[in-house]
């Protein structure tokens, strides 16, 4: 399966190009999100007060990151494996990931202020860095070798 995909080099063109977009995205996040905890865990986040910010703003500004980086990793999920049923169980392993996420996200901004600053820091994490694509990769091929 290795050798097909390194003989195609569409394919490689492809995930190539997905890649720095997920890599464009990270380096312009400041100016592509509103994101009042970017600054925030750069700091001594685990002393400093939560930030101000607008509930509605940042769960746009986490939501569209989220979905920017969801599409960008299915397309490479699409590429690396061509297999349309494991695009659409991806697509809801990911839909339902993000439910979770963005409503622990909130509740622990809401609900617990400055007492979980590192849970809040890992749960953020999943949802603004596309962390379940090296998770589905491996898993897939696993799956797929096991067919």
């Amino acid at each position: 399966m290795l050798n097909k995909l390194l003989r195609n080099k569409t394919t490689i063109f492809a995930i190539m190009v997905l890649v720095a977009l997920l890599v464009f995205i990270r380096a312009f996040e400041r100016q592509l999100f509103y994101d009042p905890l970017l600054v925030y865990f750069e700091g001594d986040y685990m002393k400093l007060p939560l930030p101000e910010f607008d509930n509605l703003k940042l769960f746009f500004g986490l939501s569209f990151r989220f979905f920017l980086n969801t599409i960008l990793s299915l397309g490479i999920l699409y590429f690396l494996f061509k297999d349309k049923e494991m695009i659409l169980f991806a697509s809801i392993l990911y839909l339902f990931l993000f439910v979770i996420l963005i409503v622990a996200l909130f509740c622990i901004l809401h609900f617990f202020k400055n007492q979980e600053n590192l849970l809040l820091f890992y749960v953020r994490r999943f949802l603004i860095q596309p962390l379940f694509l090296i998770l589905f990769v491996p898993a897939f091929y696993y799956q797929k070798l096991k067919d």
